[in-house]
């Protein structure tokens, strides 16, 4: 996560509950969590409506042409040097 091991997120939490005592700390994670689940939601709906995934289908049929324009290359090839 970050290149974060424990001891370093041990001390970032003691730091937090100095700075913002124990009864706000509660209140910033669940704020925090409320606003990474809307950004998460807002991605996805975005992505819905640009056609992401079709731009992801069409780049995988373009590789998979490729590839066969390739293969058809390395077999011509094998024949030529017969």
């Amino acid at each position: 996560m970050f290149g974060l091991g424990m001891p370093e997120l041990i001390v970032i939490l003691i730091i937090a509950f100095l700075v913002f005592g124990g009864k706000k700390l509660p209140e910033i994670g669940s704020g925090l969590g409320k606003a990474i689940s809307s950004f998460k939601k807002g991605v996805r709906e975005v992505e819905q409506e640009s056609g992401v995934s079709d731009i992801k289908s069409i780049k995988e049929d373009l590789n998979e042409e490729v590839n066969k324009v390739k293969d058809i290359g390395k077999t011509e090839s094998k024949v030529e040097k017969k």
